[in-house]
Formats: C-alpha cells, structure tokens, sequence
C-alpha cells in the first residue's frame, strides 16, 4: 500500500470518526471544527502528497515532511495550552460550586435547626 493511499484512508476515517462522535454527541462542535479541519488538509495532501511539497517552497521550508513535523509540533502546543486553559477554567469552576454547595449545606442544616426548634417549642 502507498503512503498516499495510506495517508488518504486515515484522513477519511478520521473525517467518519469526528462526524460519528458528533452525531453521539462524545464530542463538542467547537473541539470538532479543529479536527475536522485537520482531516480535510489531510485528505487532499494524501491524494497529491506533490501539493505539500509545493506549499512548503512557498512557505520557504525545504521540504514538506519539515512542514509537516513542524505544524503537527505547533498544533499539539496549541492543543495543550487550550486543554490548560480548558483546565483552569474547570477547576476555578468547580471550586466555585463547592463553595455554594458547602454554603447551601449550612443553609439547610439552620433551616432544619430551626424548624426542630419550632417544633419542639410548638409542644
């Protein structure tokens, strides 16, 4: 099997997999827009890996395989830093629930005092 062949068949099974887990709804559409646009540049490049090459020379990278590596190493930093950024948002999230959860909590527990008391002071 080819590498064009082979680079094409997993930019389609990624493009079927992204829009699987769209449709099951395991995936949100704002992660989905990135890898869906990843697969339709992959595919293309699959079926005329000689395009590659040529958008590396207009870049003015010597070669498309250094393209390549390149933008895959700069995708995956930005990948990280928005799953930190993702994660950070998360946590100052969860923090702020717990607060309110542990403030209803007390809340509940003086309604429930007073209320045993009301009763006890209604016998």
């Amino acid at each position: 099997m080819s590498l064009s062949i082979l680079t094409s068949s997993i930019g389609i099974v990624l493009l079927t997999v992204i829009v699987e887990l769209l449709r099951r709804h395991r995936l949100r559409e704002k992660y989905a827009v990135l890898w869906m646009a990843i697969g339709a540049v992959v595919v293309p490049l699959g079926f005329c890996p000689r395009a590659l090459d040529r958008v590396a020379g207009l870049v003015g990278v010597a070669s498309g395989v250094s393209l390549v590596l390149f933008g895959g190493f700069v995708l995956l930093l930005l990948v990280c830093l928005h799953l930190s950024w993702e994660a950070s948002r998360l946590e100052e999230k969860t923090r702020t629930l717990a607060e309110e959860v542990a403030l209803l909590r007390v809340a509940v527990g003086e309604a429930a005092e007073r209320r045993a008391a009301r009763q006890e002071a209604a016998r």
